[in-house]
């Protein structure tokens, strides 16, 4: 790269860092100034201008900001103190903000559930943030229903719409004032009170409700307000899960922030995507890696190139899929980042160099420290040197990335808040890295830096593997195969699929009754207990499941060897969703499966 082109670069980014560092700045100076204030003052700014669209409801800035007064007239009404936990189960709508908004405003801390979860893992989801309330959609109470059996939490449950066995709580709130808040209703809140719970997986067990304080919710929404530069006329098409930070927070702040406008689709869909670009006249949409595979496969439509898009912002996006997506789709720009829920590692590819997840140039280096330190695969954990730390990485050397803490009321963004079970939190630091004492985040990812300071995402490390846009926990996974009668051991990992974003889910097993597996109760247990995302696609059979000397399980030949019924002698067995069965593989099938032909 010339020095010329490195200064063209530079300058793009300091006018986008610059833009974002506008919003965010008089975050920490005006601490009472939380997110639901703000949107009682977007609806004093903007009025009936629109806020929120779907095909359900359409909310302008004074509704939302309206029915949100509603939601906490509701939880004053039960007695929900500051700090309490209200639960929501519910579908991508508009009505999804103004409750954990309302909510919110009143002190209440909302768990956002993801509505793939069944049974177990369901249950240990709300009873880790111990709730007072659970809202849930109606639609979605035999989801709640699978996971009583397991649930430990004796929350009040209310339904939005008719369920036949809890309160209406739609009814409800039409009993309460839409006025804003008097003085005698209002708790005093900062930006360091907590205000919401975003699950994510971590490399081992169960999901883990990551702390979202009212800072992070501002940073989210300022932050990506200036990286994107939105205004008032921009509208955003928003199809990603409200329960993340991306699809929830992201994507609809930064456009409420400038006064925009947000589309909310209640599930992707390919068939029907650019239609809806064009029919809402959409000037930009965030997106996750798998959205843009699934794109870039589907069969042209005339939308694709008849909208407005001007930006697309998101992560996951395949080095090798990036040209030929912004071409096809006549994207103008590509605004790639990285960034963890609970973390304090963020980067922006403000340039649009293809692959890349962006970088962090030498004049804000001090501002955001990252490094990519050396990582030790098999043992999982970052090489050390004779001194006892850590080693940064060369150009192009993968390793871990990881983000300096550090504790100061200057820098909230630097922080680490945790999770609700606090236990977890210390898997994520790393201490002693260059200098004794200092701590630093750990993300669970291995990246490379080129040496023009370009991070490019390599993979997911330890037992955690990412699918169909979901992180998915092997240890989850392990636990509800080994509930299953006859199975011995299961050994869970990700294996990837020529073409396919991330790692599909494989489990080597180990069964009772001289190794015979009930596959065919297997496959319905899989169903009832586990999201479609986190469902094994392939099964090994073998004799036995080979251990460390500590007795880990040893998963690198299985991943190396992958699905490929040429690489072993074991059995291996395809979830074939037209038999809704495991069904043996042969060469032929695994090549039918390589080359595109099967869907998966």
């Amino acid at each position: 790269m010339s020095f010329i082109e490195q200064l063209k670069n530079d300058i793009v980014f300091l006018r986008g860092a610059l833009r974002a560092l506008k919003m965010t700045t008089p975050i920490a100076k005006n601490p009472t100034r939380v997110f639901p204030n703000v949107i009682e003052e977007l609806a004093e700014k903007f009025g009936d201008a629109p806020a929120l669209i779907s095909e359900r409801e359409r909310l302008s800035y004074r509704v939302l900001a309206a029915r949100s007064n509603r939601y906490a007239r509701w939880a004053l009404a039960q007695g929900l103190a500051k700090g309490d936990t209200v639960c929501l189960l519910m579908p991508n709508r508009p009505e999804y903000m103004a409750i954990w908004i309302g909510i919110t405003r009143v002190g209440g801390v909302v768990a956002l559930l993801n509505t793939n979860l069944v049974g177990p893992s369901l249950a240990h989801c709300i009873d880790i943030v111990q709730p007072k309330l659970i809202i849930i959609a109606s639609e979605l109470a035999p989801v709640l229903a699978s996971a009583q059996p397991n649930l430990k939490s004796k929350a009040q449950v209310w339904s939005h719409g008719e369920s036949g066995t809890f309160p209406r709580i739609d009814s409800a709130i039409e009993t309460t004032s839409d006025a804003p808040l008097d003085a005698s209703e209002r708790r005093p809140l900062t930006i360091n009170d907590r205000a919401l719970f975003v699950y994510t997986s971590g490399t081992t067990g169960m999901p883990k409700a990551a702390n979202i304080n009212h800072y992070r919710v501002m940073l989210a929404c300022c932050a990506f307000a200036g990286v994107m530069d939105t205004k008032a006329s921009d509208r955003m098409y928003d199809c990603l899960p409200m329960y993340h930070t991306a699809g929830g927070i992201v994507a609809i702040g930064a456009l409420l922030m400038n006064g925009g406008s947000v589309v909310i689709r209640e599930k992707f869909s390919v068939r029907e995507f650019w239609d809806d670009i064009e029919r809402y006249d959409c000037t930009m949409f965030q997106y996750i890696g798998e959205l843009c595979r699934y794109l870039a496969q589907s069969p042209p439509n005339p939308n694709e190139t008849r909208h407005r898009i001007r930006l697309v912002c998101g992560n996951g996006l395949r080095p090798d899929l990036w040209e030929e997506f912004k071409r096809r789709f006549r994207l103008p720009h590509i605004l790639e980042f990285y960034g963890a829920t609970e973390g304090n590692v963020n980067i922006f590819n403000f340039e649009g160099k293809p692959g890349a997840v962006g970088r962090i140039p030498w004049f804000v280096a001090n501002r955001f420290p990252t490094a990519v330190v050396r990582f030790d695969v098999e043992r999982q954990q970052p090489v050390r040197d004779t001194n006892g730390l850590c080693i940064r990485c060369a150009p192009d050397e993968p390793g871990e990335v990881i983000g300096k803490i550090v504790n100061k009321a200057s820098k909230p963004g630097n922080r680490f808040e945790g999770y609700a079970a606090t236990g977890e939190n210390e898997n994520k630091i790393l201490r002693d890295v260059f200098k004794k004492g200092d701590a630093w985040f750990r993300t669970g990812d291995l990246m490379r830096k080129d040496e023009h300071g370009y991070f490019y995402f390599v993979d997911r490390i330890g037992d955690t593997f990412r699918w169909k846009g979901e992180n998915v926990s092997t240890s989850e996974v392990a636990e509800a195969i080994n509930v299953f009668p006859g199975v011995k051991d299961a050994n869970v990992y990700g294996v990837q699929i020529p073409g396919r974003e991330g790692r599909a889910g494989m489990v080597a097993l180990v069964c009772d009754n001289n190794n015979i597996c009930d596959l065919a109760g297997l496959y319905a247990h899989l169903n009832a207990h586990l999201p479609e995302y986190a469902r094994p696609l392939f099964v090994r059979i073998q004799n036995d499941i080979e251990v460390t000397s500590t007795f880990k399980q040893k998963k690198v030949d299985l991943v190396r060897e992958g699905f490929d019924p040429a690489a072993s002698s074991d059995p291996i067995y395809f979830s074939d969703q037209q038999s809704r069965a495991f069904v043996r593989l042969d060469p032929m099938l695994y090549q039918r499966i390589t080359s595109g032909q099967v869907r998966v």
